[in-house]
């Protein structure tokens, strides 16, 4: 026997072979549903985002979305090379902020794989199970990384979704193609290169830029290993790699990445949801406890005499804004959040465009509501997504509604199939003709059973209207009405 030390597996040559050993019969039809759900809901917030600024400005720059190719940009009449269409439309999966979102990654989960495979699948041609299978395995990887490095990462300055969503792209592509463990090592290697995205550039067009680019950057990573590339599967944990230059020494814990890997699958995890509205993640639990207020008491808003919302702390510094002056405010606003859903029964994207958050009826409410920590919720209280809501009214009679942790709508609280369905109609309409959605949705539902991704895609297509031509990879329409962006937060995650 030689006394030759053994050198240790690299960490990407561990995680290649754990991607590319994947066992599928733990993928039940809850995970099925779960990722479907997801995956719809990520098409739907493309849609809404496609016509924003942060997207159509793309094509102001000499040769984006130009490279033939046979990949779908969401809601166009475009056809691209995979790249641009990944690119594109990643983009636009974040542009409203609306996409789901993780708490142990520190952010959105599924933008930076459902634009990649999408294109990957219509290039290469791919069944519907195999993308969600896909899409499984790059959660489980983006998330185990994120397990590793966070929240040190995030309070760093980097933004997860996409120095995190670059691998999870990787994964999931090179899982759909069938790359070796070999060469899913050098894509993960390449990925880590590619891992960039900072929080100094929250609040511009920046934030969603970093996802198009995560999505690309992780398939083009995929398609340079396949190519023959090659690259030091050892990046993660070489002294000047992953791990210390963006974490720095001791400030990571590997073995988080392998532990109890797949089992349960992060895709079940009770840490991860849907956004139901489109405005910050720390307003829903308060707007959600408002909608159920209003659901189940008969209220007449004449006669309410104050409105109180409770909430974590944590929740209050990015959201307690009595007065917007603009959509974007608005979006950072409980008071206009909760407000809103007193008054109309709903959010939906269009309370958040021109001049919605100056209606009088909104204001009105407005004027009578206060909020502010709830008492009972400590610093390290499991309750930091909980909320109370209660409306005296003239009467008397007080009200009341409360959730103790609401972190998005996810397995332990899923939006039910018209909720769904109200969330993407309302956004799919910013791109596609009204009679054009039902379809896409009802063929979305059975994703798993498409023979052909190719099929679905087709339903994503603008089809011109009666008097128009569809338009080219150089036109796209620009009337957006949103700016892409979201407001900046330094500290404290909020999705």
């Amino acid at each position: 026997m030689s006394d030759k030390a053994i050198a240790p597996q690299a960490l990407l040559t561990r995680l290649a072979e754990l991607i590319c050993e994947f066992d599928t019969s733990k993928i039940n039809d809850q995970a099925i549903s779960l990722s479907r759900t997801a995956i719809i809901d990520t098409i739907g917030v493309t849609l809404a985002g496609v016509t924003e600024p942060c997207v159509t400005n793309l094509f102001k720059v000499l040769g984006v979305g130009t490279a033939p190719g046979v990949s779908t940009v969401f809601g166009t009449a475009i056809k691209t090379s995979a790249l641009d269409a990944s690119f594109i439309n990643g983009v636009g999966s974040h542009a409203h902020d609306y996409d789901d979102f993780s708490q142990p990654m520190g952010g959105h989960q599924s933008a930076p794989l459902v634009a990649p495979l999408f294109a990957l699948a219509e290039e290469r041609g791919a069944t519907g199970l195999k993308l969600i299978q896909a899409y499984i395995v790059g959660i489980e990887t983006e998330i185990r990384i994120a397990r590793a490095v966070n929240f040190y990462h995030y309070d760093k300055g980097w933004h997860p979704t996409a120095t995190l969503g670059v691998f999870g792209a990787a994964a999931a592509c090179g899982y759909l193609i069938g790359l070796d463990k070999q060469k899913m090592a050098i894509a993960l290697a390449i990925a880590a290169s590619f891992a960039s995205g900072l929080k100094s550039n929250f609040g511009t067009m920046v934030k969603p830029l970093h996802v198009g680019q995560c999505a690309r950057n992780g398939l083009l990573a995929v398609l340079l290993a396949e190519s023959g590339y090659d690259a030091n599967p050892a990046t993660l944990e070489h002294k000047q790699g992953f791990l210390n230059a963006f974490n720095g020494p001791g400030n990571f814990n590997a073995d988080l990445m392998f532990e109890n890997w797949a089992n349960p699958l992060e895709v079940l995890s009770s840490e991860m949801g849907l956004k139901q509205f489109p405005c910050c993640g720390s307003t829903h639990p308060p707007v959600t406890m408002m909608l159920k207020l209003r659901k189940e008491e008969a209220i007449d808003l004449k006669e309410i005499a104050k409105v109180d919302v409770l909430v974590h702390k944590r929740r209050l510094p990015h959201t307690n804004n009595p007065n917007p002056q603009t959509p974007l405010e608005a979006k950072f606003s409980v008071q206009y959040a909760v407000a809103r859903a007193l008054v109309s029964g709903a959010v939906r994207l269009g309370d958040f465009e021109g001049e919605a958050h100056f209606d009088a009826d909104v204001r009105d409410i407005m004027a009578k509501l206060s909020a502010g920590p709830h008492p009972d919720m400590a610093d390290d209280s499991p309750e930091q997504f909980g909320a109370e809501v209660s409306i005296t009214l003239k009467n008397g009679q007080v009200l009341r509604r409360k959730i103790s942790n609401l972190v998005g709508r996810g397995i332990t609280y899923p939006m039910t199939s018209d909720e769904m369905w109200e969330k993407f109609n309302d956004c799919a309409k910013a791109a596609l003709p009204r009679a054009d959605i039902p379809p896409l949705f009802e063929r979305l539902e059975t994703l798993e059973k498409a023979t052909d991704i190719r099929a679905v895609a087709k339903l994503l297509v603008k089809r011109a209207l009666p008097g128009q031509a569809n338009r080219g990879a150089t036109h796209i329409d620009t009337s957006g009405g949103g700016n892409g962006t979201n407001v900046l937060q330094e500290t404290s995650w909020v999705p």
